[in-house]
Order: C-alpha cells, then structure tokens, then sequence
C-alpha cells in the first residue's frame, strides 16, 4: 500500500505539480511549435510518453549498470559517471529513432504534420531533464518509471491542453499586435498560472 501510495504521489508531482513545460520550463520548444492543431499535439504528446517512459527506464540502466557498475573497477576503469549526458543522449536519440520511423510508416500524414518537431524530441530538455532527475533524486527501477510516465502525461496533457486554447483563439477577436506568438507566449504563461493552483495537492 505504501508502494502504492509513494508512486501515486511520484505521477500527481511530476505531472501536475512539477510539470515539467509549465512548472519546470523544459521542453518549451515542441510545447510552441507542435500546438497550433490538437490532432498535431495528440500525436508529440504520445510520442513524448513513449520516448520519455523508455528513455526512463534506460538510462536508468545505463547509469547503474554500466556507468556506475562495480565491474568498472574490477577492471581497472574507474567511475565513468563524467559520461552521463552523453550516455542519456545516445539513448533518446535511438529511441526517437525508433519512435519517428513507426510514425512515418503508420501515420505519414502525422509524420508530415510533426516536421521537424518528431526529431528535435532527441534535443527535447524535457527527456533529458527527467533522466537526470530520477538519478539525482535517487529513484529504484519502478519509481524510475512512474516519474517518467508522470512527466510525459503532464507534457501530453499541457501541450494539448495549449493547442485547443489556440484553435479557439484562431476565431476570437485579438488585437492585431497580439494575435500569433505573442498571444501564444500570454496563454503560456496564463496556463502557468494556473497549475500553481496544484502545488497545494501533494504535501
């Protein structure tokens, strides 16, 4: 129950309270460029969780069993925790990989939609950020795993949360000066606002 209960709380953190585009301000870049259509949103949201869950529990691995393994020493190498970032990359790259050659072959109309945006997940700080963050904040395996599904559902859900606010804004009637990225940028920032109001869920 216990179990239970601390991984519940791991998920509410890390996709509510710590959302890691409006709480964090990390992976701002696809969170702006993938929102103007839901459908386009829907699609790096799910992307996103699958990269983000993966590369989770990846790296996790590769920190402690490669990085940081006793058989290091056994044979003479040393610590190689100094490869860390580089390590972490490698990872989300082949998995983005992965992830942008399944979408091309079953959704091309997606793939074509995302752009540029499905391999600039490899550069997405947000996949980076939660596989540093699970090492740093000490997480097992499976505490590893719900922070990076958490973080990746709160992505998914920030950023189509911001795309159908857009689509809206598409038939309202904003002032010339703001209407485009700026009116984006005050949406952001107002949506920010607003899931302060979570920070009083998890004590």
């Amino acid at each position: 129950m216990e179990t239970f209960k601390s991984l519940l709380l791991i998920v509410l953190s890390s996709a509510l309270v710590n959302n890691f585009v409006l709480s964090r301000y990390l992976g701002c870049c696809p969170f702006l460029g993938v929102s103007k259509k839901v459908d386009t949103a829907l699609g790096m949201g799910l992307a996103v969780i699958f990269v983000m869950a993966m590369a989770s529990v990846i790296t996790w691995l590769v920190q402690y069993y490669l990085l940081e393994a006793d058989w290091l020493a056994a044979l003479g190498i040393g610590d190689l925790r100094f490869l860390q970032t580089i390590a972490f990359i490698l990872v989300i790259a082949a998995l983005v990989q992965f992830v942008e050659m399944v979408i091309q072959k079953s959704a091309p109309a997606l793939y074509s939609a995302l752009g540029v945006y499905l391999p600039l997940i490899t550069t997405n700080c947000a996949v980076l950020g939660v596989a540093i963050i699970n090492i740093n904040e000490g997480y097992n395996l499976l505490e590893t795993l719900f922070n990076g599904i958490g973080g990746a559902v709160g992505f998914a859900l920030a950023i189509v949360l911001f795309a159908g606010i857009r689509e809206r804004q598409e038939y309202a009637d904003i002032a010339k000066s703001f209407r485009g990225f700026p009116i984006a940028l005050i949406t952001a920032g107002l949506m920010a606002i607003a899931f302060l109001g979570f920070q009083g869920l998890i004590r």
